[in-house]
């Protein structure tokens, strides 16, 4: 297989098909997504969230309720313990923290095999640039993302919850924005991008930001995307405690996207 970015998965759990989601006419027209018995799998949950009135309230609830379900304390989401161990109980959280620090490491294989899992879309990059099955960058991402170290808690279904719960907050609150949000990724090297609209093959999980001053911190040119809503995991002020507040960072799931250069 030549071109690996241009393939995912046949089947997946979002009742769409794959090439579906990964082209840029969905993002430009999206349809809602929802991963196959999550919700349902959490009633509780999602009812105790009816109630709430803020969104503060809502991520308190929710951060509670993984606390309890999943069995990570208060005092371990985002630390190591007082001897300096890592902790061996998986959390959201922690693969969230770890992503902000190095979206290459084997954290980031989990978050892009957890995408590959749900949404059917490969990864065309861990480490270096992934060109076929058949190479070693492919067997590393392989290796990485089965590690059993960060599959002992159940970690894709809490990714699952996470998932869902920043969707009905998306529809609940219209935060960040109701169907698109217009977010910034800088890079080093445009190829034979021009200063024009062009579409761009985006890794199956990306991060962005929502402020262009950030974006520019991290290349000699910003791309300016309309993301849709249902394409989000994760966003700045979806919790209470998270670790990638500093950045205002966005994870998005990838594909196509019809990019702007700005600079």
């Amino acid at each position: 297989m030549p071109d690996i970015s241009q393939h995912g998965h046949s089947t997946n759990l979002i009742g769409m098909a794959t090439a579906c989601l990964a082209s840029h006419l969905f993002n430009e027209y999206p349809k809602p997504l929802h991963i196959a018995g999550t919700r349902e799998s959490a009633p509780g949950l999602f009812e105790q969230l009816a109630g709430q009135a803020t969104l503060v309230d809502c991520g308190r609830i929710f951060q509670d309720y993984m606390c309890v379900v999943f069995g990570f304390e208060t005092e371990q989401r985002l630390r190591d313990d007082a001897e300096g161990r890592r902790r061996y109980r998986n959390s959201y959280l922690r693969l969230i923290q770890d992503w902000g620090l190095d979206s290459n490491n084997a954290q980031g294989a989990v978050l892009k095999g957890w995408v590959e899992s749900r949404f059917g879309l490969f990864p065309n990059y861990h480490k270096q640039q992934i060109s076929s099955f058949m190479s070693k960058d492919w067997v590393t991402y392989i290796e990485e993302k089965m590690n059993s170290r960060y599959h002992n808690n159940c970690i894709y279904m809490q990714l699952d919850l996470l998932y869902e719960f920043c969707q009905w907050v998306i529809e609940r609150f219209q935060v960040p924005a109701a169907t698109h949000k217009t977010l910034y990724r800088g890079v080093n090297a445009l190829g034979d991008w021009s200063r024009e609209h062009k579409i761009v093959h985006f890794n199956s999980i990306v991060s962005f930001t929502d402020r262009y001053s950030i974006a520019s911190e991290f290349g000699s040119y910003v791309l300016e995307v309309e993301v849709p809503m249902v394409k989000l995991v994760f966003f700045n002020d979806l919790l209470p405690h998270h670790a990638l507040r500093g950045e205002a960072e966005y994870l998005v799931i990838g594909g196509d996207y019809r990019v702007k250069v700005l600079r």
